[in-house]
């Protein structure tokens, strides 16, 4: 399932009026491009959002039950919101009208449904209004939009790419159902491809694509449909032209071009060459995955700033996850760091938050900013050893009671048990420290954190030797 911009897109507001044709009655337009002419026509077309798509979901009850329901696709470019939209409109009885809220203002929203209006109480048919990017359009404008999709005169399908809680008001939200999209996988990524070299509206056989040429351009995609067909379209194109044969509708070439014999093959030096990104050796189900990935925490590790940097290019290039790259930062902020710098575990986590709420390609600043923050700090395992060896005695079964004191004195007959009452408050004494016992008494003694005597810890190590004293009262 694709996300596409429709073929003669609307410009200037209005547009996309009138009733949808069925989706086989027209030939596809030759000049349009292999992401459009390829958009599938049918849910049966439809690859990836298998959650959405299956026997009896709301989706498939929309379209093959024309049930009256406003929609709110939400995900991200590429995964088929576009495409849906049309096929609700074709796959109904209803007409079709296309709004972009870069463009539309208030009074096209009203324009629109008051002709929406006319057409229902004159003919009965419903109109399917598909509002792309709502979530630009202003509080006012999105208001505009509640009485006709209440009374449903319209069926609202919109979609966003930003979160629509965030992004829309209450009101639209409750009055439509939401549908989650979610990115395409590598696999669905490939079989799209492997549909537009093969099919008559796509290139029709006239070319085909090496292995790692394929692979590349599937890493290339990072799950976006159009993106991965805008680039083959664009290899494509050049290895015809190179051969003396170019596409004409439906992809098939022209006569005495290259698909008069074999067809022209387009390698990954075409590939490259035509999409002008270089292919990086990355595997991110193979050996570079977890090669490139420990090399970039051990630079970190390594306080090799520059390493860590080039190591985070190669896995951004390829196509990797960024949320699985800042996963790792946020580990390794403690794991490595810990509180020899207090702030790395902020840094790698604001990270973590910026990849979530922006995405690439703007994040690959955020991730780049908390891997040199995390390069440069002082390093200390201090942390992940202190947890480590209280696990290990938990395990080991040194555990015991909890002491009378720390137990829980908030319930009737629990003074009676002696629980909590001879607890200290220890912000009520002067130093704010009591000298009282908390761990087990099998553990009383046991030390688990070990400051370093670098960067932050430095300080640590002699107040936590001044506050074990003060506790334990020695």
């Amino acid at each position: 399932m694709t996300l596409f911009d429709p073929p003669g897109a609307v410009s200037g507001g209005l547009g996309g009026w009138g009733d949808a044709s069925e989706p086989d009655s027209a030939a596809p337009d030759p000049h349009a491009p292999l992401a459009a002419r390829m958009r599938p026509r049918t849910l049966d077309e439809v690859v990836g959002q298998a959650h959405l798509l299956g026997p009896g979901s709301p989706l498939r009850r929309l379209v093959e039950g024309d049930a009256p329901m406003s929609l709110i696709l939400y995900g991200p470019p590429g995964s088929g919101k576009t495409t849906l939209a049309q096929i609700v409109s074709s796959a109904t009885s209803r007409r079709f009208a296309q709004l972009s809220a870069i463009t539309a203002g208030v009074k096209d929203v009203r324009t629109v449904i008051e002709e929406a209006r006319r057409q229902l109480n004159h003919t009965g048919r419903q109109t399917v209004l598909f509002i792309d990017e709502i979530h630009r359009f202003s509080k006012t404008q999105q208001d505009s939009l509640l009485g006709a999709v209440e009374t449903r005169t319209v069926a609202l399908v919109a979609a966003t790419t930003e979160n629509p809680f965030f992004s829309l008001v209450s009101p639209l939200l409750s009055r439509s159902l939401l549908l989650t999209l979610q990115p395409l996988t590598d696999e669905d990524i490939g079989v799209l491809v492997d549909r537009a070299l093969a099919d008559e509206r796509g290139l029709g056989g006239a070319v085909a694509l090496d292995d790692d040429a394929r692979a590349h351009l599937v890493r290339l995609a990072g799950g976006d449909a159009r993106r991965a067909l805008t680039a083959l379209e664009a290899a494509a194109g050049a290895v015809l032209a190179a051969a003396g044969g170019a596409p004409a509708v439906g992809g098939a070439p022209d006569a005495g071009g290259a698909s008069a014999g074999a067809a022209a093959r387009i390698d990954l030096a075409a590939l490259e060459q035509a999409v002008d990104t270089a292919a990086v050796r990355y595997d991110r189900d193979g050996d570079q995955h977890y090669d490139v990935i420990s090399a970039f925490i051990k630079s970190i590790r390594g306080s090799d700033a520059d390493a860590a940097l080039h190591y985070l290019a190669r896995m951004i290039q390829a196509g990797e996850d960024p949320r699985f790259i800042a996963r790792r930062l946020v580990i390794h902020a403690s794991e490595d760091i810990g509180l020899a710098d207090p702030t790395a575990l902020l840094a790698a986590t604001a990270a973590a938050q910026a990849v979530a709420l922006i995405g690439l390609p703007e994040a690959r600043i955020n991730l780049a900013q908390a891997t040199i923050h995390l390069a440069l700090a002082p390093k200390s395992n201090a942390v992940v050893m202190a947890i480590d060896d209280a696990l290990g005695d938990v395990r080991a079964g040194k555990a015991g009671p909890v002491p009378p004191a720390l137990r829980d004195g908030h319930y009737a007959g629990s003074a009676r048990l002696g629980h909590a009452v001879d607890y200290v408050y220890p912000p009520g004494t002067p130093e704010g420290v009591a000298a009282q016992q908390y761990p087990p008494d099998a553990l009383v003694g046991r030390d688990y954190y070990h400051p370093s005597a670098r960067g932050g810890e430095r300080e640590l190590a002699a107040r936590l030797a001044r506050l074990r004293a003060a506790v334990r009262g020695g």
